[in-house]
């Protein structure tokens, strides 16, 4: 939506919450393509009428150039012509008529057509269609309606609701460079992974905050200032991690992630920064974890070799962490019951994960793909399949994609 488009909504908001009537508006939003049915199921979720009204306007403001002409013709439809005026005088809006759309001849069953009457054409759809619900309920429409009331409770329990704009804070760490002293070699192609990310979770309505090659006391401190942060008015909270990995011992979730220093921090410990004691505000919300990093030094050469491995590199590591590092302690201690958590890993735990130097690496460059083919109609786990799937079947050295989940309900991303 343009934004001035967007203002007109937000300077009307408190009137059209007071005064719009959303029940007559369901039929002709799905008819206008502005909300798809599980979008105004969502909406009729939200409580009461001014509640639904509220959520509404913030719905709307995601949903496109068009959304705004298409909103104003509904409601001169439905008779709120005041309320129509109003958004209409805060810019110059294209407004959208019933003959823009597919004319559709309406025959009746009873009667046959007279062939000495002659019209001027077919009636508009939009006309055709109100005509119709006067006579008798659109069958469709009924199913529709009473899907909704059917489903209502049920969906709540089984899918998380994404309503907020930003839904989110997305922070990405993306180590690059090393210091000599650990041993570690720079990160090439790290930084496509980084951009690519940023755009496409932007996309998908979170605020993205990006830091760069961090030690990893650095790390701890950007994680810990993260999860202090208030999430209250937030419905998730996403973090990326690119870098050099390693094994690490652990309870729940395996592996660990360099810092430039050398120093590394189990995964575990990350994850529980944002559990339920640690970040409250996020409780019984999803928290999703993705980290671009080696589990191990092993290569996997799989069954078949199929392209040229010369521009690949490798995020292992030739540093290994004791099997009884300090930091088992912290993680028994601060992690409680995982729930609501997802950690997506770009390769099964003692394996080496592949980067090329110049598109980025197999994990991101995938995981990007997949979100912007099937973000809007998908839930997060299939699509994790799907990246595991086209994954697996890279280069000389095999690479397996995998995930821990501990989330209660479906994820769906807000694709705008």
């Amino acid at each position: 939506m343009e934004e001035d488009h967007r203002q007109s909504l937000r300077r009307a908001r408190l009137r059209l919450v007071k005064e719009l009537q959303v029940e007559p508006l369901w039929d002709l939003l799905l008819h206008q393509e502005i909300f798809t049915p599980d979008m105004i199921e969502e909406i009729q979720k939200a409580g009461t009428r001014r509640d639904q009204a509220r959520q509404l306007v913030i719905d709307l403001q995601t949903r496109g150039k068009r959304a705004l002409p298409a909103f104003i013709w509904c409601l001169q439809e439905t008779g709120q012509n005041d309320l129509a005026a109003l958004l209409s005088a805060g810019g110059d809006q294209p407004q959208l008529h019933p003959a823009d759309l597919k004319p559709v001849e309406i025959r009746t069953r009873s009667e046959p057509r007279d062939p000495r009457i002659t019209t001027s054409g077919n009636l508009p759809f939009p006309v055709q269609e109100l005509n119709q619900r006067r006579q008798k309920p659109s069958r469709d429409i009924t199913a529709t309606r009473g899907s909704v009331e059917e489903n209502t409770r049920r969906n709540a329990e089984t899918v998380y609701v994404l309503r907020t704009d930003p839904c989110g804070y997305c922070l990405i760490i993306n180590n690059v460079n090393f210091s000599s002293a650990s041993g570690l070699s720079s990160r090439a192609g790290s930084d496509v992974d980084c951009e690519k990310l940023e755009k496409r979770f932007r996309s998908l309505g979170f605020e993205v905050l990006t830091r760069r090659d961090l030690k990893a006391q650095e790390i701890v401190t950007e994680l810990q200032s993260l999860a202090t942060r208030d999430h209250s008015s937030l419905d998730c909270c996403l973090v990326v991690l690119l870098s050099h990995g390693c094994q690490a011992s652990h309870i729940q979730f395996p592996g660990g992630i360099y810092g430039t220093d050398g120093r590394s921090i189990a995964v575990e410990k990350i994850v529980s920064y944002f559990n339920g004691t640690h970040c409250p505000s996020l409780r019984g919300k999803p928290k999703l974890f993705f980290i671009q990093a080696c589990g191990g030094e092993k290569k996997d050469r799989g069954f078949e070799v199929d392209s040229e491995p010369s521009a690949v590199e490798s995020d292992a590591s030739p540093i290994q962490v004791p099997a009884g590092g300090s930091d088992q302690t912290d993680a028994v201690a601060s992690l409680p019951t995982p729930s609501d958590i997802l950690v997506s890993y770009s390769t099964f735990p003692g394996f080496v994960s592949w980067r090329n130097k110049c598109t980025g690496s197999w994990y991101v460059e995938t995981l990007d793909h997949v979100l912007e083919q099937y973000a809007h109609s998908e839930d997060l786990l299939n699509m994790l399949l799907r990246v595991a799937n086209a994954v697996s079947a890279k280069g000389e050295y095999k690479q397996m994609p995998g995930c821990f989940n501990f989330l209660r309900k479906r994820f769906f991303f807000t694709a705008k």
